[in-house]
Parts: structure tokens; C-alpha cells; sequence
């Protein structure tokens, strides 16, 4: 049996641990991230049409939204090692196969693989990252926010730039390497990612229901709030463009003009930390919802391309201020061996909104045009604030989950 650890390496396992889970992320996330822009632009190359291309991006968040339930219970009974490693091959299979195929179909299962391999790991992380406590917990989620938009940021980068200078199936073989490095990390925090699972107590299969988190009132404003500050997220980086486009601007502004929203999550990111000491989890959170609403209720009235890199940059910084927070009480709320299913809950409900928030947004577009598509989800944002107005008052009155 071995000796207990000291204080001392116990606290260097406290940092080391979560600082090599965030590289790791950032490593397979680049994968999805550039992904998502080597896909699509090569079945555009392969002559496909845009529903085509709508549907492969769907691809990409179809079977995390109908498997990341299951996948954060696994994650719960055997711990993150297994699933961490055959995700990463799976998302590495997922970015090598179109360099080897290039073909639509290779791109179909392309999406579906690394976007599957892609739900499994972030859970799994997420998971791990939340066994800490207090600051500590909030602070590991906001180095894995800051490597999510680090990555979010480099991945399309790297995917435009290889195929300009490399070609299409080239870039392919570029994105494979970040999970391929990934893997060989793994396998060095092995250890830590073993000692550090202990199996929850046995829960029934027929008594574990989704319906549980769902009922709890805390995780309830929690899924609220995310689910519309997601979708919010998810309407900038969709209409914009449209909207862009609507008022003549040329797609490298449209592309600044989106920058202008990645470089934001960045900095906030950054800024967390600090933030975090001074500010409450739902003070920032419902700062958030207000300021985002408000900004939407602006962006359609302005042409000028400073303002709305103005308002982008600002809207990123709101959106990119909560996910710590939301994790955080996901993890701090989530009954007692069930944090992966809360987390995989909370992945479904997102993926959800990816595959139906543009069919949705687009088939109203067609109808009544871009600019209400802005103050609908303002309309959304507001509600949930009214909604979620008594998640700090409610936290004494309400019960922990057993």
C-alpha cells in the first residue's frame, strides 16, 4: 500500500495536475475548432452544396448532444483515464481520415469522430478539474476557459493559413498532430488521472435520471443560464456574418469584426482570476445575461465597422466571463457521484442548441428578416434573468442535493 502524500506534493499535484489538463484540452480542442473550418471549406472544394455543409457542421454536435448524458455517467463509475484515452484516438482518427480520403463521406465521419472524441475528453476534464474546492475550483476552471479560447482562436487560424499555403488534404494531416501530442501527455499524467478517481457509491441505473438534475432547483437556474448565454454565443457567431453580408461589409471585415468577439474571451479569461476574488458566481452571471441582452438590442442599429467591433469585443467579453462560473456550481450542485452526468447534461443541452439554433434562427430569417433575430435572444436573455433573480436569496433556503 502506498505512503499517503506530503503536503507539499499534494499541493504540487494540485497545480501541476490541473495545468497539464488544460494543455491537453487545448490540444484536442484545436482538432474541433480548426475542424470545424477545414470541413467545411473542403467540402465547399468538393463542389457540395451549403445544406451540405450545414449538415456536416450538425454532424459535428449530433452525437455528443445524444451520448454526452452516458458519457459523463461512465466517466463517473470508471473515472477519466479510459475514456480520455480512447477519445483522443478517436478524434485523432477523426482529423487523419480526410487527409488519407478525400471525400464527403470521409468528412461526415470525420465530424462525427472528432466531435464525439471531443464531448467524452472535455467532460472528462471538466470533471476533473471540479474535485478541487472553493478558490481552488474556480480557479482550475478559469485556466480551462482560457485554454478553450486559446484554442478557439488558434485552431481556424491554423486550418485557413494550411489550406492557403498547403492545400486541402494537407491540413488534415496538421490537425491530426495536436491529438497525436495529446496522447503522449496522457500517458504521463496517467498516474494522476488513476489515483485521483474514487468510484462513487453504486447507483441504481433505474433510480439515476436525468429528470433528478433537472428537478433540483439550483442545477435548474444553473442549465437556464448556460443554455442561453450558449445560445447567445452561438446567434453572434451566426448571424453576424449574415448580417454583415445584409449591409455590404467584405468578409475579411466580417472576419475582424468576429476576431474582435475571440480576442475579448481571451482577455476576460485572463482577467478572471482577479475578477473571481471580488465578484460572486451569479453576480457575474446575471451581469452578464443584462449586458449581452443590451448588446444585442444595439448591434443591428450600426453599420460602422469600429462599432460593431466595438460591440463584438464587448460581448465577448460578457460571454466569455461565466463558463468558470457555471461549472463551478455545476460541480458545487451536482449530487454525490454524478458531477460527470451533470456535466454531460449540461454538453447535450449546448450541442442541442448548435444543431437546432441555425435551422431554427434561419428558417425565422427567411421570414421576418435578420435584425429580430438579435432581440429575440435579447428577449431570451432578459427572461432568464428574471427567471434565475433568486439564485443567490434561494441558496440558504434550498436543500443540497443528496
Amino acid at each position: 500500500m502506498s505512503s499517503p502524500p506530503t503536503p507539499s506534493s499534494a499541493k504540487s499535484s494540485a497545480i501541476a495536475g490541473p495545468i497539464a489538463l488544460c494543455v491537453l484540452i487545448l490540444l484536442i480542442h484545436m482538432a474541433i475548432s480548426g475542424g470545424r473550418v477545414a470541413v467545411s471549406l473542403t467540402a465547399l472544394e468538393l463542389k457540395r452544396s451549403t445544406l451540405e455543409v450545414g449538415i456536416l457542421i450538425a454532424v459535428f454536435a449530433l452525437l455528443p448532444m445524444l451520448l454526452s448524458i452516458k458519457a459523463g455517467r461512465l466517466i463517473d463509475q470508471i473515472g477519466p483515464w479510459r475514456p480520455m484515452r480512447a477519445s483522443a484516438f478517436v478524434v485523432i482518427f477523426g482529423t487523419i481520415l480526410p487527409w488519407i480520403w478525400q471525400d464527403f463521406v470521409a468528412l461526415v465521419i470525420s465530424a462525427a469522430c472528432v466531435g464525439i472524441g471531443h464531448m467524452v475528453f472535455q467532460i472528462a476534464v471538466q470533471r476533473q478539474m471540479g474535485l478541487s474546492a472553493g478558490e481552488e475550483r474556480l480557479r482550475n476552471f478559469s485556466w480551462l476557459s482560457l485554454s478553450m479560447a486559446t484554442s478557439g482562436l488558434l485552431g481556424p487560424l491554423l486550418a485557413g493559413i494550411s489550406i492557403d499555403y498547403l492545400g486541402y488534404r494537407a491540413v488534415f494531416a496538421l490537425l491530426a498532430i495536436s491529438p497525436v501530442i495529446c496522447v503522449f501527455g496522457l500517458y504521463r499524467v496517467r498516474n494522476y488521472l488513476k489515483t485521483s478517481h474514487t468510484p462513487p457509491a453504486a447507483i441504481s441505473e433505474k433510480n439515476q435520471s436525468v429528470s433528478d438534475l433537472i428537478a433540483s432547483p439550483k442545477l435548474r437556474r444553473v442549465y437556464t443560464a448556460n443554455m442561453l448565454l450558449s445560445s447567445a454565443w452561438d446567434t453572434h457567431m451566426f448571424v453576424v456574418p449574415i448580417f454583415g453580408v445584409m449591409v455590404g461589409l467584405s468578409a475579411t471585415t466580417i472576419g475582424l469584426i468576429l476576431a474582435s468577439f475571440a480576442a475579448a474571451t481571451i482577455v476576460i479569461r485572463l482577467a478572471l482570476p482577479f475578477l473571481q476574488h471580488r465578484v460572486r458566481p451569479w453576480q457575474l452571471i446575471h451581469f452578464a445575461l443584462l449586458a449581452t441582452g443590451l448588446n444585442f438590442v444595439l448591434y443591428p442599429f450600426f453599420e460602422q465597422v469600429w462599432i460593431l467591433m466595438t460591440l463584438s469585443f464587448a460581448l465577448g467579453l460578457g460571454l466569455g466571463s461565466t463558463q468558470p462560473s457555471i461549472l463551478a456550481l455545476l460541480q458545487q450542485n451536482a449530487p454525490a457521484g454524478r458531477a460527470g452526468e451533470a456535466f454531460g447534461l449540461r454538453m447535450a443541452l449546448i450541442n442541442g442548441c448548435q444543431v437546432t439554433l441555425p435551422l431554427a434562427f434561419g428558417a425565422l430569417g427567411a421570414v421576418i428578416g435578420v435584425m429580430p433575430l438579435f432581440w429575440l435572444t435579447a428577449v431570451g436573455l432578459g427572461a432568464g434573468r428574471w427567471f434565475t433573480r433568486h439564485a443567490e436569496t434561494a441558496k440558504k433556503s434550498e436543500g443540497s442535493p443528496s
